[in-house]
């Protein structure tokens, strides 16, 4: 039997998204289905004084207008507005609960009629009157009222002292613009109200989170809400918290008794969670060997005034480089804005950015290769918390990575490499993410014609998790793929976590190998009840499934078929339901590693650059899926050269709003700026992370790409660009 474990399997879901048989949030019509469109607040902050409701109810087809002062009741604590990853400190955000006005963007009304053009229309017509306060969102203007959290890493030696002995020093500054969430899939929830039972249709990556935080804003019991989102047009982040929208939609079900839908506009999703805007200091001191002697990294980033949202920008350099004295520092400033969110790899994307670029500058210091002072600086332990690592492969991702790029052919000297009028940068940085588990249960139900219903809360974004879920059964329980059904996204399935953080095919598959070892189990015993069992007296581990068949691993001649040992005990189905089990063991760091190799030409007159390669060598356990594991990488990387040199959110500070709320002047990369991508998987064979070796891929494909292109730039310019995005007018003017 061919494995499909590690092969490149086509997505199982790939023929219901392209013939449209999918259905997403926003798809679900049902009869007498009500659209809702949202009034937004045009201030940032201060009171709502009076709303104008007359004109739009007076619009054919407008059923109601709801606003905080005549919507259906709602909790009045923070507790019950609290998600599964929402910031410890701070109250959460309340969806029409008051007059208060939090943010630009904020709902302050809903518009209900029979279409939804009906209500933009009438939209239009609800006259908002404010009482304005004075407002702050602008990151530079407020640093110095930044204040310290609890950092996750601790200090080592005398960093500052280290820092100023040391032979070779570089400090420096680096900016990350606020970046927006710009799914293809609109955030939309549609709420059926039945009976005084709630059932929604929404875009989330955790139903089961969504489908908590109603029963809580709602007070209604578990039994009672049932939320489901069996596709998702993206997330990473977006969809990790339940969106207000959730919250509208249900409102306006449970005012008229009907079926709600609340879609939101590209714009209107602008007022949702975003990457924060942060600026990395680094100091870093070498000897005139190049080892590290002092490692500081500190990191002013934003949130909102009502929540502290914080990731961990700062430690990445623990898991890459030795320095024998190192301190962290992360800060925040609350500004009149909603709370930041998850991005793919959150403060991994900035902190790293920063980190590797820091790094690159002080190569050029010491006149050393960059790759080579990485080298010399490697780390075989996390320096935070002194323990190796299940499996680090980060050698040999330098290793292939440089050699697939042709490295050895780099002259060292900027604005050294030409290409007709074009100037040629070769650039390279380091990537690191976490390796997490998180507890998971996965039902499988087994009937006697071969077929396996696999099934689990989880979410699948995009990323091919259905399709992984598939191959992994198959392969566990001996049956092909084609006989493989898999249930996501409905919070009446196993509990599963949040789809994030890159946990979710190490955490959803091994539990599908403890249940599959479940029903292997009982599949033995039916088996061994036979007359003359050629499987009499086997172990549960002494058996696999092999074609249909419960075979001995010592003897494969003895062997019984599922159907006919199923037959035998009278058994239509088997059922199991088990728990994967998270490695609580702290003797080891878990991470996935990458090296990215970034070739730029830029335009010496106009300063137009673009990326025409880039080389991803990933080490990052066991691939599950070559084919979907390619197109993680290839999408990080994508992203990767948006964050380098397109994507900034623009504020007017003035009126304290976003002024490139749309998908035109918000910029990210298309077919044309994406050229050479080549993405290698480096061996990684890791025992210890977890029974079947898997690591995940989510994240770790954006990771130091950012930095790979600026350190290109620069070698190609001989001109350092520490704010991102990197645009032509930056470059224009070399020095």
């Amino acid at each position: 039997m061919t494995s499909y474990i590690g092969s490149a399997t086509s997505r199982v879901d790939g023929r219901a998204k392209v013939t449209g048989e999918a259905r997403y949030a926003g798809e679900f019509n049902v009869p007498g289905l009500v659209h809702g469109y949202v009034v937004e607040s045009t201030i940032p902050k201060g009171r709502v004084v009076r709303i104008d409701t007359g004109g739009a109810l007076e619009v054919d087809g407008v059923l109601e207008v709801l606003t905080h002062r005549n919507r259906p009741p709602m909790a009045d604590n923070d507790l019950a507005y609290k998600d599964e990853v929402a910031p410890e400190k701070g109250s959460p955000y309340r969806p029409l609960y008051d007059d208060r006005i939090l943010f630009t963007g904020q709902p302050v009304a809903l518009v209900l009629a029979d279409d939804w053009e009906t209500a933009r229309v009438a939209a239009s017509m609800v006259k908002v009157e404010y009482q304005k306060e004075p407002h702050v969102t602008d990151l530079h203007a407020e640093r110095s009222r930044a204040f310290a959290i609890d950092a996750p890493e601790k200090p080592r030696g005398d960093a500052a002292k280290a820092f100023a002995s040391a032979a070779v020093r570089h400090a420096a500054e680096y900016f990350i613009p606020t970046e927006h969430h710009n799914p293809m899939e609109l955030f939309a929830s549609t709420a059926i109200w039945e009976d005084g039972r709630l059932t929604v249709y929404d875009k989330t990556q955790g139903v089961q989170n969504v489908q908590k935080y109603l029963c809580g804003v709602f007070k209604m019991k578990p039994d009672e809400v049932r939320v489901m989102s069996p596709y998702m047009g993206g997330g990473f982040g977006a969809g990790l918290r339940p969106q207000y929208q959730v919250v509208l939609a249900v409102l306006g079900a449970r005012a008229l008794k009907r079926p709600v839908r609340v879609m939101l506009t590209r714009t209107q999703m602008y007022a949702l969670g975003y990457r924060p805007a942060s600026i990395e200091r680094l100091a870093l001191g070498a000897s005139s060997g190049g080892t590290l002697e002092s490692m500081q990294h500190e990191t002013i980033a934003v949130t909102s005034q009502f929540e502290e949202f914080a990731r961990n920008d700062t430690g990445w350099g623990n898991l890459l480089y030795k320095s024998p004295n190192a301190k962290f520092e992360h800060r925040l400033v609350k500004l009149d804005l909603p709370t930041s969110c998850d991005m793919r790899a959150p403060g991994a994307a900035t902190g790293v950015y920063a980190l590797e670029c820091a790094m690159d500058e002080l190569a050029i210091a010491l006149k050393t290769d960059p790759v080579q002072l990485r080298l010399q600086c490697y780390s075989d332990r996390n320096q935070g918390e002194d323990v190796p690592y299940t499996s680090k492969q980060l050698r040999e991702c330098y290793r292939q990575g440089a050699a697939e790029f042709g490295w050895d052919k780099r002259n060292a000297e900027p604005r050294s490499m030409r290409e007709g009028s074009e100037l040629v940068g070769w650039g390279m940085a380091s990537g690191v993410w976490e390796a997490l588990q998180m507890p998971a249960t996965v039902r499988i139900v087994l009937t006697a014609n071969g077929h396996a219903e696999v099934a689990t809360a989880a979410s699948d974004i995009g990323t091919g998790t259905y399709t992984i879920m598939a191959q992994v059964a198959a392969d566990m329980l001996g049956l092909p793929i084609d006989n493989i059904s898999v249930k996501l996204g409905d919070s009446t399935l196993p509990q599963c976590p949040l789809e994030g953080g890159s946990w979710i095919a190490s955490s959803v598959c091994n539990a599908i190998a403890n249940t599959a070892r479940a029903v292997r189990g009982d599949l033995l015993k039916l088996a061994k009840g036979m007359k003359d069992s050629p499987l009499a007296g086997a172990g549960v581990d002494e058996v696999a499934l092999i074609d249909g068949k419960i075979v001995s691993k010592r003897d494969a001649n003895r062997a019984v078929s599922i159907a006919s040992a199923m037959q035998s005990g009278n058994a239509e189905r088997i059922t199991r339901e088990e728990v994967n089990k998270v490695d609580e063991d702290k003797s080891h760091a878990r991470n996935v590693h990458s090296a990215i190799f970034a070739e730029v030409k830029v335009d010496e007159e106009l300063g137009v650059i673009r990326v025409t390669r880039v080389v991803n060598a990933v080490a990052a356990g066991r691939i599950l899926n070559l084919k979907t594991a390619h197109s993680q990488i290839m999408g990080g990387v994508v992203w990767g050269i948006g964050m380098a040199l397109h994507e900034e959110t623009l504020f007017d500070h003035h009126f304290g709003r976003v002024m490139n709320a749309n998908i035109a002047e918000y910029h990210v990369p298309v077919n044309a700026d994406i050229h050479d991508i080549k993405v290698i998987f480096v061996e990684e064979p890791d025992e210890i992370v977890n029974p079947l070796g898997i690591k995940g891929l989510g994240e770790i494909g954006i990771v130091g790409v950012a930095a790979a292109i600026a350190n290109a730039v620069y070698h190609a310019t001989g001109k350092r660009v520490r704010d991102l995005p990197i645009t032509l007018d930056k470059v224009v003017q070399f020095e």
